[in-house]
């Protein structure tokens, strides 16, 4: 027994000493997407008709620095501001399912064959989705709580939610601050915020690494980890991977992996050193592409919220083409 709990942490460290570089670059990237791309940019591109919103919204999402459930909100409000529900559907297959640091963590642990097929897998994936949902006539009901208001931070830029942010008076209008320090900063000198605001580059940075390394750490920290247990789990432990050669590395690989992927909700990132551990036991290629497209898809948050808000046809269409396209794609994978 001492020596599988040995062997585990020791597989458990490999595993995190190997990803933690790229999980750093990739968390940099994201906050610095969060701090720069402007919202108003992606509702103006994800609200109009035809194939370039969905293109769009698959683009976007793959980039995005949000999980599954980051997601939902930001797509139930696009909706509600005027995209059609393809591109709505598009994003929420696109956006959890890769990500700069997912792909970074793909690369390292699974190879360039791997990264490259997922990133195209989940465009394709996102543009059937979209054009499937287009089809789909929805009306869906309310979902105030979730439609967050946003405002700009005249200081530094950055779009701030209006119900939690720090605000200010003046002159009869209402400002709002991302911290306290924007906020001294812009009741000191308001003349000198009114109308445009600064590049306050050191201040901009410091949101970007808080959003990095701390906001994006607590969101994904936590499964990211319990990922890399489970590889560990499978990777160190005999009797789990030899079940897994046994049994996965054929046609059943693949009925697991659906149905593990559709009840299990992992993370993009956190899926990777998962697959990677199943793949090294035996497991058939295409399975574990499978499963690293389903998986960060379909959570149980997912499938609440769009039962609530789209309603339940819509929600059998939704997991449907995913069940469907990420069968074949990763049929396809395995024998490329």
């Amino acid at each position: 027994m001492i020596e599988l709990i040995v062997q585990f942490f020791s597989v458990f460290w490999d595993y995190l000493i190997k990803i933690l570089p790229f999980l750093a670059i990739g968390f940099f990237l994201s906050g610095l997407i969060h701090q720069f791309v402007p919202s108003k940019w992606v509702d103006k591109h994800l609200g109009g008709r035809g194939i370039k919103p969905l293109l769009y919204a698959t683009l976007v999402g793959a980039v995005l620095p949000i999980c599954c459930f980051g997601s939902l909100p930001v797509a139930v409000s696009l909706h509600q501001k005027g995209a059609r529900l393809g591109a709505v559907l598009a994003f929420l297959v696109a956006t959890p399912a890769t990500s700069i640091t997912a792909l970074l963590v793909c690369y390292t642990l699974l190879g360039i064959k791997f990264t490259v097929f997922i990133f195209l897998a989940v465009i394709l994936m996102g543009l059937a989705m979209g054009l499937v949902g287009n089809l789909l006539k929805v009306k869906p009901t309310a979902f105030a709580s979730q439609n967050q208001q946003l405002a700009i931070d005249p200081v530094c830029g950055m779009s701030v939610e209006i119900g939690k942010a720090i605000k200010t008076e003046y002159n009869g209008e209402i400002y709002y601050f991302c911290c306290p320090y924007c906020q001294q900063a812009f009741e000191s000198r308001p003349k000198e915020y009114l109308g445009t605001y600064s590049r306050n580059i050191p201040h901009q940075l410091k949101h970007v690494f808080k959003f990095a390394f701390v906001d994006m750490v607590k969101e994904i920290g936590p499964e990211l980890l319990l990922g890399l247990a489970l590889a560990a789990l499978v990777a160190a432990i005999t009797p789990v991977g030899k079940f897994v050669g046994d049994y996965f590395s054929g046609g059943l690989g693949y009925l697991f992996s659906l149905v593990f992927g559709l009840v299990m909700y992992i993370c993009s990132t956190a899926s990777v050193p998962l697959v990677d551990a199943f793949i090294s036991q035996g497991m058939n290629p295409g399975a574990g592409m499978l499963l690293l497209l389903v998986g960060p898809i379909t959570s149980w948050g997912t499938i609440f919220v769009l039962r609530k808000v789209f309603g339940g046809k819509t929600l059998l269409v939704y997991l449907a083409v995913i069940s469907i396209m990420a069968l074949a794609l990763g049929y396809c994978f395995s024998i490329i």
